[in-house]
């Protein structure tokens, strides 16, 4: 990125590795230099909660109002009735109405942990929801006033539809209106409450350029648009998917101790990243941390962790939390008091099985029901997942405790006498 910003939020954006693309790098940055810009990020109800992948878009809109701006979280109460297409390889499963609420619940609890939501000021957050508009859309209106902007040769030709099609696999109707419904909430945004940015992953780039194609065309107004990257590990994975499921950030689907652990995890080669873009640190503080080699790497993962994990469930949980892993892993203690297995270097001799030990433990009746587990994604060794049942266990590997789990809910220490 050779562009250098006058506006604090371009700034942090650039410098922390939130950007991936632009519609108008100078128009943005100098309407943001000008005044208060309302940005939107939008949400589909498909779940109870958020999960970590989500947590980059949250981050830039925290970041948005820090900066004097203001941040609009828009629900998907109308969009999530279609389902969003984009490179997925089947249509989504249908919601009902109740159960599009109760997720909206459920997802508003953790935007209020990031943002302030205070009408009597200009950054003030707005939560609103697109059923507002689009559920009493009148359908040959919508066509004749809405529909005459789009060109089917051009929706056929974004990647996010193209995919679907190249392989073959259907694409329906009501799918294929999402790109629209998606556009229509940006002119509406624009036109209700004056809103100039939508963001989002790089992936909703064409949904992106349909919103701000149709607000000019209707409206003759300019608007923008901003994409993150989609973040992978350094390993190739999604961020924020584990063996175990999804990440998520609602306490009552995922413990802070669990949420802790995930972000205590992070590989090496992510945590220098991760702190830009999951906390406030400093950037250089940042990039001094990323940089430490060896053991003492997890300085920065502990304080990864704590960061993050103090955000969304605040300092007392994230500190309790490395409290209890201080005891299990470091003090060789039983933190939640967890079943023990003590073994003698004898009996690990030049080497024992994962499998074995998970049986040993008592947390699998056999050894073939220990291998499904694993098979399963249901194992985790020291709180990360673990899919190789054919691992062998060192007497160098049990130099500290080592935790094994058995699903959520099982647990237990191997020991060195």
């Amino acid at each position: 990125m050779t562009y250098h910003p006058k506006s604090d939020f371009m700034a942090v954006m650039i410098e922390r590795g939130f950007l991936a693309d632009c519609t108008d790098y100078q128009g943005l940055d100098e309407a943001l230099s000008k005044g208060v810009v309302s940005t939107y990020i939008g949400y589909d109800a498909t779940a109870a909660s958020l999960h970590v992948g989500h947590l980059l878009n949250i981050m830039m809109l925290r970041w948005l109002q820090k900066t004097g701006h203001q941040p609009i979280t828009l629900m998907g109460g109308g969009t999530t009735k279609v389902g969003d297409p984009s490179f997925r390889a089947d249509e989504r499963p249908l919601l009902t109405d109740a159960k599009i609420n109760e997720n909206i619940n459920g997802m508003q609890k953790v935007f209020a942990k990031y943002l302030s939501y205070n009408d009597d000021t200009p950054t003030g957050a707005k939560m609103l929801n697109n059923a507002e508009w689009l559920d009493g859309l009148n359908y040959l209106e919508f066509l004749r006033d809405i529909g005459k902007h789009f060109s089917v040769n051009r929706m056929l030709s974004f990647e996010s539809v193209k995919s679907r099609l190249d392989r073959e696999q259907s694409l329906s109707f009501l799918e294929f209106n999402y790109m629209i419904l998606q556009a229509y909430d940006f002119l509406e945004l624009n036109r209700r409450y004056g809103c100039l940015l939508q963001m989002g992953g790089s992936d909703q780039w064409g949904n992106i350029i349909n919103g701000i194609d149709l607000t000019r065309r209707v409206l003759d107004h300019e608007i923008y648009g901003l994409t993150s990257p989609l973040l992978t590990t350094s390993d190739g994975k999604k961020m924020g998917k584990s063996q175990g499921g999804a990440i998520w950030l609602n306490d009552e689907m995922l413990s802070s101790y669990e949420f802790w652990q995930f972000w205590r995890n992070t590989t090496d080669a992510d945590t220098g990243r991760f702190l830009k873009l999951y906390t406030e640190i400093p950037v250089d503080e940042c990039d001094r941390l990323g940089a430490l080699q060896g053991s003492d790497i997890n300085e920065a993962k502990i304080i990864l962790a704590n960061e993050v994990t103090a955000l969304l469930h605040g300092r007392a949980a994230a500190e309790a939390a490395e409290k209890t892993a201080h005891e299990v892993f470091e003090k060789g203690g039983t933190g939640d008091d967890l079943p023990t297995l003590e073994l003698s270097a004898d009996d690990i001799g030049d080497g024992i099985s994962i499998v074995q030990l998970f049986v040993r433990a008592g947390l699998s009746g056999t050894g073939k029901e220990a291998k499904r587990l694993f098979a399963d994604n249901g194992a985790k060794v020291n709180d990360a997942d673990h899919k190789d049942a054919g691992v062998l266990v060192t007497v160098a590997d049990l130099a500290s405790p080592m935790k094994l789990s058995a699903g959520k809910k099982r647990h237990a220490l191997i020991v060195l006498k």
